[in-house]
């Protein structure tokens, strides 16, 4: 691994669960349609209840989106060879993802309202704000659309009663439709800490750490023993962007699985104010203190961490895939282990953090829209295996084509017109780094013989054997009352804020770790209201609790 460079995404198609994670764009605004000739503008158009087209008679919506930065949505031949099939065509206005909540929310407060919200997410449309909006009338309560024209969707639900809690409002609404995550990193909460294998072998470590003193024993030898073979003492055993990603996977090992509110043995605590994040905090200090844990750990940007990989220094580093650090290819990329659960003093069990696999916000549908049954049938069928192939791999002639229609077989085209294929599928289709509103829980028909790689089998056996094996949801999708809202508004803010900038201090030693400083930080978050914050956040577990009885 020295002098490593970047990599070529040559011949693999990533699923559009990874690209949630480690994709983003930026595209200009557009205003346009697709459309499949002659629309008509009439409301409450009669709706089929199966097959396609949706409508007979072309019927035309708008829809506001962030844009993918790929292409223009009306180009895009996913969506132009849906209208066709379905006789809905959209008028689209796509902001960058980089404006998108601006836009968003100036949309709103303008009152000009579109007819359908795709993929905005729940960091834009928050549960907060389905609930206001919904309260409001400016959202469409789904129950009733999804029981009657959502039969995918209604399946999902029945088979996955969680899922149904997780999207269901104080008001027993279901105001937004999720993305539902499947396939290895479905239960990922972020890309896990890698460690490198290439160095675990120039030192005859045969296994990842299971306790946090085995951890600090592989660290120091990173450290002192030359790796790397270059003879220079250049090692950085562990390294982090501000510890966001590594913090939850290290947080764990002190029995600990969200940095914040998190339930523990049927209750709900604030973790960083308890002697278990006090424990984690000397670990690190003391990582930090004896030169484990890069310097620059709170000063370095992403694009500094990955220089590092690529130059063969990093011993143990976050990314969502390890060759994203280290410029490896996948198949070389396999020698680097996920880091596993780990126990300590504080933690006598493994458990590692895990991802519920639902995200919210994916689609709403607003009181303009004068066809709400046509636009649950349109968003529907993504939800069924079919619809998820149809919008992650596009239609036949473009990424892929027919072999033997009737067989069943398909290619990959040859001839594209971009660097690689998931550049080119980022062209055709909006699944594309946004939380669209598909379920993903299906295992694909392969193209041709594209089959599941060596580097896919690999994560799936790290998955297995480490997330999915030790996992725990540390605190279920909920939603909050506006009085409870108003509590959660008032503090939050702040303590995030105060706990961020403490673990800083603490952890680089600028704040000594001792019983005074401790009591002194522990009293400031109560100061800031925590105890008020904690207990909307139990009463909203409990309420959680009862809709699954």
């Amino acid at each position: 691994m020295k002098n490593r460079k970047g990599y070529v995404m040559a011949g693999m198609i990533f699923s559009s669960a990874f690209l949630l994670a480690a994709c983003g764009g930026d595209g200009a605004e557009t205003s346009s349609v697709a459309t499949s000739g002659g629309n008509t503008a009439a409301g409450n158009a009669e709706v089929n209840k199966e097959g396609f087209p949706i409508v007979d008679e072309p019927i035309e919506m708008t829809m506001i989106a962030p844009g993918t930065g790929m292409a223009e949505w009306e180009d895009m031949p996913t969506l132009t060879e849906y209208a066709k099939k379905t006789n809905i065509n959209f008028e689209y206005t796509t902001p960058p993802l980089s404006d998108f909540s601006t836009r968003f929310n100036l949309t709103f407060a303008s009152g000009e309202l579109p007819d359908v919200i795709y993929a905005p997410g729940s960091d834009v449309l928050t549960p907060a704000l389905e609930v206001d909006y919904g309260s409001q009338g400016l959202l469409v309560p789904l129950n009733d659309l999804i029981e009657e024209y959502g039969p995918n969707i209604s399946k999902v639900l029945e088979e996955k009663p969680e899922i149904r809690q997780s999207i269901t409002s104080t008001d027993g609404n279901i105001y937004t439709l999720p993305r539902i995550n499947g396939g290895a990193t479905s239960t990922w909460i972020r890309g896990p800490v890698w460690i490198n294998g290439e160095w675990m072998e120039a030192l005859g470590i045969e296994d990842v750490p299971k306790t946090t003193d085995e951890l600090y024993d592989m660290l120091v030898r990173f450290k002192n023993e030359d790796p790397n073979g270059n003879g220079q003492a250049d090692e950085i055993p562990l390294t982090d962007v501000k510890m966001d990603s590594t913090r939850p996977w290290l947080l764990s090992a002190f029995g600990i699985k969200e940095w914040g509110i998190e339930e523990h043995d049927g209750e709900v605590r604030y973790a960083p104010m308890t002697e278990n994040y006090r424990g984690y905090l000397e670990f690190m200090h003391k990582l930090y203190e004896e030169g484990l844990l890069d310097k620059e750990v709170f000063s370095q940007a992403d694009e500094q961490k990955k220089a590092k990989g690529e130059n063969d220094k990093l011993g143990m580093f976050p990314d969502w895939f390890s060759f994203f650090t280290t410029g490896q290819t996948e198949e070389e990329a396999i020698i680097n282990p996920m880091m596993g659960p780990m126990t300590s003093e504080y933690s006598e069990e493994a458990i590692f953090p895990m991802s519920t696999g639902i995200q919210r916000g994916a689609f709403a549908i607003t009181k303009e829209n004068p066809n709400p049954a046509a636009a649950m049938r349109w968003v529907d069928y993504f939800y069924s295996k079919e619809g998820h192939d149809y919008l992650n791999r596009g239609p036949a002639g473009y990424l892929w084509e027919w072999v033997d229609e009737e067989g069943g077989e398909r290619q990959f085209r040859e001839d594209l017109e971009a660097t690689n294929r998931e550049e080119y599928r980022g062209q055709i289709t909006p699944d594309y780094g946004i939380v669209t509103p598909v379920n993903t829980d299906h295992e694909l028909d392969p193209i041709g013989d594209e089959g599941i790689s060596d580097f896919e089998i690999f994560l799936q056996e790290e998955s297995d054997a480490k997330v999915n094996k030790y996992g725990e949801v540390a605190y279920p999708l909920v939603y909050l009352t506006p009085e409870e809202q108003e509590v959660v508004s008032g503090v939050e803010v702040d303590l995030q804020t105060y706990v961020r900038n403490s673990e800083a201090q603490f952890i680089t030693g600028q704040l000594e770790l001792n019983d005074e400083n401790w009591e002194e930080y522990v009293s400031t978050i109560e100061k800031i209201g925590v105890e008020d914050y904690v207990e909307v956040y139990q009463s909203a577990y409990d309420r959680w609790l009862e809709s699954a009885e």
